[in-house]
């Protein structure tokens, strides 16, 4: 009986063996989930291109957006495990299961890390209207007229341009007017506007306006001075220890994926990142080449998960 389990068992695994052996012998579904035109889009296409370029077959881009990043979540848990579709998405998938009751999909039990690709420190802006030229006087501002200030994010609740404020919020003990938007564009067009005062942006739509006079940058959220804008402070220097916050990327499997396939595509993906060209366009776009192995992706989500969880009971944040 056992021969014949053993048996039964080696006939399922050696047609499965063959096939990552072979991995890829047709085109690939490089699944994003925000519309064209944003960070995820663009470097997503940068590497889908590159992707096809090491395989020799196509690597097409579909855009999947709504629901936070969720309805792209759920198309690749539900689509086949044998490396055809995968996903590029951002910290926003293990967030949006701490502010959706049914997010329609587990990313630690239906998704396969297969490797960080990059991540951007956010950009503290104000409008020049608004009378603060450092984030000291900001704090000063805010704590002499609590809830008078507002701040824009992009993408609705938990999106990390609410959560980055959220988060200082809780360290600098102040008091902001959370105002949020679908998306980046008409985040942005607002507070060039002067309709909200503040927001913590990407460098991607902050650095061209800064550069021209239509916004003022305050400061930086990474651990080391953003090399766009060395003139410009992090929080940490000016006085909030362990402020190191933004948004990072990765590439995701279905579960059951082959590992063989996951080890395939995390070679090719680091062998992307060491690419001359895309450093290039990562850096000029103010976004950082973070390439990683599989189980180093898997341990970033999970500590990830438990300090954006803290943020979210502490303000009480839901979905909208």
């Amino acid at each position: 009986m056992w021969r014949i389990v053993i048996l039964a068992m080696l006939c399922v695994a050696a047609p499965l063996a063959a096939r990552a052996q072979d991995y890829p012998t047709k085109p690939i579904r490089f699944v994003v989930p925000y519309p064209p035109g944003g960070p995820t889009d663009l470097v997503g296409r940068l590497y889908a291109n590159k992707l096809g370029e090491i395989f020799g077959k196509p690597v097409v881009v579909e855009n999947r957006s709504g629901a936070n990043g969720n309805i792209a979540s759920q198309l690749v848990t539900k689509s086949a495990p044998d490396g055809y579709t995968i996903l590029m998405h951002s910290s926003s998938l293990f967030i949006n299961t701490l502010l959706y009751k049914s997010p329609g999909y587990d990313p630690t039990t239906e998704l396969t890390p297969v490797g960080l690709v990059f991540d951007y420190k956010l950009m503290v802006v104000v409008h020049p209207s608004f009378a603060v030229n450092s984030l000291q006087e900001l704090v000063a501002a805010a704590k002499a007229k609590p809830g008078t200030i507002s701040y824009a994010s992009a993408g609705g609740a938990g999106a990390p341009t609410h959560l980055s404020v959220e988060m200082f919020k809780q360290v600098a003990g102040i008091d902001l007017i959370h105002v949020p938007y679908q998306g980046g564009a008409p985040a942005v067009n607002d507070l060039l506007g002067g309709h909200v005062q503040m927001m913590f942006n990407n460098p991607t739509q902050s650095l061209p306006y800064i550069r021209t006079g239509k916004l003022r940058a305050l400061a930086t959220t990474g651990a080391r001075r953003m090399p766009q804008a060395p003139e410009l402070p992090t929080v940490i220097e000016l006085g909030y220890p362990g402020f190191d916050v933004g948004t990072w990327y990765g590439i995701w499997a279905p579960a059951g994926t082959p590992a063989p396939v996951v080890a395939t595509l995390n070679a090719a993906l680091l062998r992307i990142a060491a690419m001359p060209d895309v450093q290039e366009t990562l850096t000029a776009q103010g976004l950082n080449n973070i390439a990683s192995t599989p189980a180093e992706l898997e341990a970033f989500q999970k500590s990830e998960t438990i300090r954006w969880g803290k943020v979210i009971k502490a303000a009480s944040i839901v979905a909208d």
